[in-house]
């Protein structure tokens, strides 16, 4: 059945003509048996035609076939064609009008026409053996399949108009998801570029930092360039852990390393990553001031990683013997972050324009951090010399 009803949906026109072949049939068996005279037999022989004509085209123009099928009954009452088989197809034109969502008029018109129909008919051809009440009733009677006709064929308009609309809405958001995949395909990739970049930077720069210190003074001391080479396989260790953290994501969306979950560093850490920095040769002076509290992972990320990135901008752009500081401070709504150094400062260039120098973007992976948790970050030269970078994370990540 089901494969019955696709082939008369595929073929629209063929079943329209179908049915107009039928109807044009028993309507010209009425008019052969039940019309007397040549004249009256040849005006209902041409209603009826042009009547299954209307039931063949009714898809193609629904809005003129509605138009003929009122000039149709004007001209048979006017031409005293009583009512036959071939006036179904005013029921079939006025369903199909309702249903195809045309123009408003035709649609009005449909129904007004169905109305009126009927009683007409029953004041035309009156039964001479009914009363008044008997003739309306009748006539309310046969009105009933034209209102119904209209009826359905409005509720299908409004069903399909319904389901195009839902397509619509279900098309737009397979768009939407599609772009909102790309953005955060596009941000997680931003994420993963400045973790890279954190852990490359800060790590090898300390790594090279002691290796130019172990050469320096491997023959004259060399317990100290022991401890050099020390401090270059711990953090070396330390960046190819980190390192396979982020192509691990890059692989699976996991975060676990060798089947456990390897934490993101912590503003806990960030004395160990200072305690490093020390190790490396740069002097710095760290402080906690205020309560400290549970922070969100990510405000604790965003803070380890500016402390890091400045600490490395100190050592690369501070000159011989730069000094540094580093302060924590806990508010009530949020952490704050002091990092300073007393050297020569960066170039103009690495903090105006957003602070990309041509040779990395520290400056603006740090704006770019601090932007997400709904941060504010300056940076710039420090007073009597030196570089200054402050932020303020607050403790509620931003909307």
């Amino acid at each position: 059945m089901q494969r019955f009803y696709d082939f008369l949906r595929r073929h629209p026109t063929g079943v329209d003509t179908f049915l107009a072949v039928m109807l044009l049939g028993v309507s010209l068996l009425w008019a052969v048996t039940a019309v007397n005279g040549v004249g009256p037999r040849l005006r209902a022989i041409g209603i009826v035609v042009l009547l299954s004509l209307v039931v063949a085209l009714r898809r193609r123009a629904p809005a003129r076939m509605l138009l003929l099928v009122v000039a149709l009954g004007v001209l048979q009452l006017a031409l005293d064609v009583s009512v036959n088989p071939g006036d179904f197809a005013m029921l079939v034109i006025i369903y199909t009008v309702a249903a195809e969502g045309g123009p408003r008029w035709a649609s009005r018109l449909a129904l007004v026409g169905g109305l009126f129909a009927a009683p007409l008919s029953q004041v035309r051809w009156p039964v001479d053996e009914a009363s008044t009440f008997g003739r309306v009733f009748a006539g309310l009677v046969m009105t009933v399949p034209f209102v119904l006709a209209w009826v359905l064929g409005d509720s299908l308009r409004t069903r399909r108009a319904y389901f195009d609309q839902l397509e619509e809405r279900a098309t737009r958001l397979e768009k939407e998801r599609e772009a909102q995949a790309k953005v955060a395909v596009a941000a997680e990739r931003a994420r993963i570029a400045r973790e890279l970049h954190d852990v490359v930077a800060h790590n090898v720069s300390v790594m090279v930092v002691q290796a130019d210190g172990a050469a320096y003074v491997l023959d004259a001391a060399p317990d100290q360039a022991k401890q050099a080479l020390e401090t270059i396989s711990s953090t070396g260790r330390q960046a190819l852990a980190e390192m396979r953290r982020l192509l691990g994501v890059l692989r699976t969306g996991d975060t676990r390393e060798g089947g456990e979950y390897v934490p993101q560093p912590d503003v806990d850490q960030i004395e160990d990553l200072v305690e490093q920095v020390r190790r490396a040769g740069l002097t710095v002076d760290f402080k906690i001031e205020g309560t400290a509290r549970p922070l969100p992972s990510g405000v604790e990320l965003t803070a380890y990683r500016i402390v890091q990135e400045a600490l490395t901008n100190s050592r690369k752009h501070g000159g011989p013997d730069v000094g540094a500081s580093v302060r924590l401070v806990y508010f009530d709504d949020g952490l704050g972050l002091l990092v300073e150094d007393d050297g020569r400062g960066a170039a103009h260039e690495l903090y105006v324009d957003g602070g990309a120098d041509g040779h990395g973007h520290g400056l603006i992976g740090m704006r770019e951090r601090v932007g997400m948790v709904g941060g504010t970050l300056d940076a710039g030269p420090r007073p009597g010399g030196g570089f200054r970078i402050s932020a303020l994370l607050p403790l509620k990540p931003a909307h």
